[in-house]
């Protein structure tokens, strides 16, 4: 593991970077760093939020400034013990007709067939390494290599929430409708946000993920639930 290296960002952020390449034990070292300083409650410290190898902490800087702050954050910085495990959250995916617009076209980039792409892509445990771009935005992996196919050249105007997309090596949940470029090979059932609920988000990073493929009965039975 590389770093850390602290960077003063404007004159109310402080950014921990590690590494800019994906990897599970730096982003799990990541997660936990941002636990220690959450329960550290450092004096001006609004926000923390984790990333794939970076960690970011917002504070005010009338109760606090970079200096005070890096001197503090070198402590938990410091402190890397081991991580707990924690059972993955199965998540129900059809990628049957419409919900999987490019499934096909992924199956061809890689010649294999579309029932390959499912197989290859329900198959792994993901992590859930960062929530960004939306609100509940999930960023997972590691997509199997097999499967893994660039964004769409063309953003589409909007994609249905609840669709289930590659980016690479990343794959991720829409929690809304949005605009979006990524590879859509399904659609979950699950609902990822909801703003007036205590915890608004379904996942956090650090949580792992399972998929698992169900039909377009079992999709309308669980979204009418």
């Amino acid at each position: 593991m590389t770093g850390p290296f602290l960077r003063r960002v404007g004159d109310s952020a402080v950014l921990v970077e590690f590494s800019e390449r994906i990897d599970p034990d730096i982003n799990d070292f990541i997660v936990r760093l941002a636990g220690a300083v959450e329960a550290s409650a450092i004096a001006g410290v609004r926000d923390v939020v984790p990333a794939y190898g970076s960690l970011m902490v917002h504070f005010d800087p009338r109760r606090t400034d970079f200096e005070e702050l890096s001197t503090r954050l070198r402590a938990p910085v410091a402190a890397r013990e081991p991580a707990g495990s924690r059972p993955p959250t199965r998540i129900p995916v059809c990628y049957e007709g419409e919900f999987g617009p490019d499934l096909a076209d992924v199956a061809a980039v890689h010649g294999i067939t579309a029932s390959d792409v499912v197989a290859l892509h329900a198959r792994p445990t993901y992590r859930v390494f960062m929530l960004g771009f939306i609100p509940g935005f999930p960023y997972m992996g590691i997509v199997d290599e097999a499967i893994a196919t660039a964004r769409l050249d063309v953003p589409r105007s909007r994609v249905s929430a609840g669709s289930v997309g590659i980016a690479g090596r990343q794959t991720g949940i829409y929690p809304a409708d949005s605009p979006g470029g990524w590879r859509i090979l399904g659609r979950t059932p699950v609902r990822l946000f909801d703003p007036a609920a205590a915890k608004p988000f379904r996942f956090a990073a650090g949580d792992l993920v399972q998929f698992y493929a169900i039909d377009r009965d079992e999709f309308d039975r669980a979204s009418a639930a």
